[in-house]
């Protein structure tokens, strides 16, 4: 028999051993709001424990004083109630109930991850000159991409921050939700295409932190980790003055390229950042030629574009077919979208750049102004005198009405 332990001994060990190089990130966390979360997350614990651990215990106790080889057990097959064990079996998960509840409440108002910080840590109170540090998150296939707005840089699958500055992430997505968390600063918060989100955090200790998509995305979820580097205020700075002086630009075509779907991204900074393009991908706009959801919203809060606007829902979703050079089988009429709202510059740009041998030939019968159309209320152009771009899928040339 002792020979059959000792395998299974040696088993329990070795497994053991490989958890001991876990990291308790959750637990030892080296940001305030993340060691806010676990001390909720401990003291909820301790006060579900209250009831736990006694009912455990107790239900040992009773399978083995009412043994049936005990025979000083007393046996009352005709007892129905008792007073006192009512007040203690029903008392005390109340006040363990309004206790949880209070201190659920209160915890997550405090650590709302859209509440702006009031601390940098429990002894350091937030200055009021102090700015947040600006990260604008975007979660691709299957990599993170990290711009910062304030500094017109970004980088992919690496978050470098300095040390005791808030900072504000403002979140979205290319394609599909996935979570981001970083366990040593804050909690999770999604990140979803057409939506922004935003989370407040802080790191309090400088180090190298891991970061991951905590929502599986596809066949490349594993590899969409990243670090997060937390340095005093210079090597901040040393870092972002690196960053400006890569050739790599990020702009509109940069970033159609970086969004193709690829799995284990290395560490990668650019430059130069286009200032609208974390608003273009909340708007799923980055596309040339391609509608803003903020504009169509904007047209459809001024009474709609009519006909054109029946149809441009496939404008306003993520085109995986066409992002990828595959198209879809298309049943009885084939429906044209609308892919955009442009000025009359815009127009001539686009006639004299179109090739001669395009199948149908764009023609133009006004502005959308003496057409009483609703003119688009947008951030990424000027409304006046704009006409109202149709595509016809199947050719891939544009008409204008």
């Amino acid at each position: 028999m002792r020979k059959r332990l000792r395998p299974k001994l040696f088993a329990a060990l070795g497994a053991v051993l490989f958890l001991s190089a876990c990291k308790a990130e959750v637990l030892a966390p080296t940001g305030d709001i993340a060691a806010q979360q676990r001390d909720l997350l401990v003291i909820s614990t301790l006060l579900m424990l209250i009831i736990i651990v006694p009912v455990m215990l107790l239900t040992c106790w009773f399978a083995w004083h009412f043994r049936s080889s005990n025979a000083a057990a007393v046996y009352k097959p005709n007892w129905s109630h008792s007073a006192k064990l009512e007040l203690i079996i029903w008392a005390i998960p109340l006040l363990i109930v309004v206790s949880l509840g209070a201190l659920t409440w209160v915890g997550t108002h405090l650590l709302d991850p859209y509440r702006p910080l009031s601390r940098i840590s429990k002894v350091e109170p937030i200055a009021p000159d102090q700015k947040p540090l600006e990260v604008q998150v975007v979660a691709l296939d299957w990599k993170w991409l990290f711009i910062y707005p304030e500094y017109r840089v970004a980088s992919v699958n690496e978050l470098p921050v300095p040390v005791d500055r808030p900072i504000r992430f403002s979140l979205t997505s290319s394609s599909v939700m996935n979570a981001f968390y970083i366990p040593s600063m804050a909690g999770m918060i999604y990140a979803m295409p057409g939506m922004q989100t935003t989370l407040h955090g802080v790191f309090n200790e400088p180090g190298e932190y891991q970061g991951l998509a905590s929502h599986y995305s596809g066949a490349g979820f594993s590899g969409m980790r990243f670090k997060a580097k937390a340095t005093d205020a210079a090597a901040f700075e040393d870092w972002v003055e690196t960053a400006r002086q890569q050739d790599q630009v990020l702009d509109r075509p940069t970033y159609l390229e970086l969004e193709r779907p690829s799995e284990n991204v290395r560490p990668v900074s650019y430059s130069n950042v286009d200032p609208q393009l974390f608003a273009r991908v909340v708007n799923m706009c980055v596309e040339e030629g391609k509608i803003c959801m903020a504009e169509m919203m904007a047209l459809d809060a001024q009474g709609g574009t009519g006909l054109a606007g029946t149809v441009n829902m496939s404008a306003l979703i993520y085109d995986k077919h066409e992002r990828r050079g595959t198209r879809e089988p298309v049943f009885g009429w084939e429906p044209f979208k609308v892919t955009g709202f442009c000025s009359t510059e815009e127009l001539d740009r686009m006639l004299a750049a179109k090739p001669a041998s395009a199948s149908v030939t764009p023609v133009v019968s006004g502005p959308l102004r003496g057409h009483g159309m609703p003119q688009p209320m947008t951030p990424f152009g000027d409304p006046a005198d704009r006409y109202l771009t149709l595509m016809q899928p199947s050719a891939g040339s544009a008409q204008q009405l």
